[in-house]
């Protein structure tokens, strides 16, 4: 992302290119320029064309809290999740879209695919269309440049199931991760599993799964027990059962394996059966967000339920908020609010075979 500037023009400390830059650049005048931004209407096409070429190229955007720019609200929230194959992502679109729509703001919706760089890109094609605040997944909130940058130039955002640590002056809507996957965690325990599995997604990229990983450690631990290395699969959809096979065939082979999202857990539930294991009665198997498709599988997907509608609707709430406040004010609500999270323990977890009677 780039550095920051006014809407005249001028550069602001430590900023990149000016609005004067990008005029030169185009070769039109700074007025031409400033016009292209805030009253598109009244500049020629071929002219405004030239202008944001110069502006890509030159990786320039004006300030959106310009106080311009900023006094031409466009009523329009920018959403970013990571993807809208997983059904935990659709279920709470359905919450934004429903407590943005009767707020009267229009949505824009784009994917970043668990890859950082293109969150960059992502966030950056929102301001250029000068939303007015954003929701945001992103991988990793504690070591986020682009957050940073949007914290620098004080861009309203809220983050959805990023859970912000308690001395982060980040918006943020979750439930406790790291607590709710030990509770899940315990679950297991208390169904006699001592060897239990972690499956994970983009184990790396994302802050979610590293601390229900944590949760399952805290749990473990407690316990008395040790934790094993976590499996990561490199997809939510295809099968993964040769990596599958390869605990499964060893001498101290897993009895649960905990996923941390359900797209993973019925992805492990198919591979398991290719293999000729009968879930739960081989194994057990938790997953981890409580979607829909879960509760009518068969058997029905054991997980750690949280209020995937409810997040995108909170998230949206703490952004209107934080929108409709004051200016130079934030929301009086809490930063960062966890919601409470649920456990469905039937269905795919039974006590292991050495411990049924």
């Amino acid at each position: 992302m780039t550095g920051r500037h006014s809407p005249d023009g001028k550069a602001r400390s430590g900023s990149g290119p000016t609005l004067a830059d990008v005029a030169d650049a185009a070769r039109v005048s700074l007025a031409t320029a400033s016009r292209v931004f805030s009253h598109p209407a009244m500049v020629r096409d071929s002219t405004a064309q030239r202008v944001h070429d110069a502006a890509r190229r030159m990786e320039f955007r004006p300030n959106l809290l310009g106080s311009k720019l900023r006094a031409q609200q466009t009523r329009m929230i920018g959403v970013m999740l990571p993807t809208m194959d997983n059904a935990v992502f659709a279920e709470c679109w359905r919450g934004i879209e429903e407590a943005a729509l009767a707020a009267g703001y229009s949505l824009m919706l784009v994917t970043s695919g668990y890859d950082p760089m293109r969150e960059r890109e992502r966030i950056e094609y929102l301001l250029r269309h000068r939303v007015d605040g954003m929701v945001l997944t992103v991988a990793d909130a504690a070591h986020s440049a682009v957050l940073d940058q949007l914290d620098a130039e004080g861009v309203p955002y809220v983050l959805a199931y990023n859970q912000a640590g308690g001395r982060s002056r980040r918006h943020s809507v979750s439930v406790d991760n790291r607590g709710s996957a030990c509770d899940g965690v315990e679950a297991l325990i208390a169904a006699g599993h001592r060897r239990i599995v972690v499956v994970s997604g983009a184990f790396i990229a994302s802050d979610r799964a590293r601390q229900r990983y944590a949760g399952y450690q805290d749990a473990m631990h407690a316990h008395g027990l040790a934790p094993l290395p976590v499996l990561s699969l490199p997809s939510h959809t295809a099968s993964n059962a040769a990596q599958i096979r390869a605990l499964i065939d060893e001498d101290d082979a897993p009895t649960a394996f905990f996923c941390t999202n359900d797209l993973l857990a019925i992805g492990v539930i198919s591979d398991l059966r290719r293999l000729g294991l009968r879930v739960p009665d081989d194994v057990s198997v938790l997953g981890y967000d409580g979607i829909a498709l879960g509760s009518v599988m068969e058997p029905p997907l054991a997980t750690v339920v949280q209020p995937n509608t409810d997040i995108g609707a909170r998230a949206v709430g703490h952004l209107l908020a934080w929108l409709h406040a004051p200016t130079g004010e934030t929301p009086a609500a809490a930063r960062v609010t966890l919601l409470p999270h649920a456990l469905r323990v039937s269905g795919s977890i039974a006590a292991p075979p050495t411990v049924s009677t």
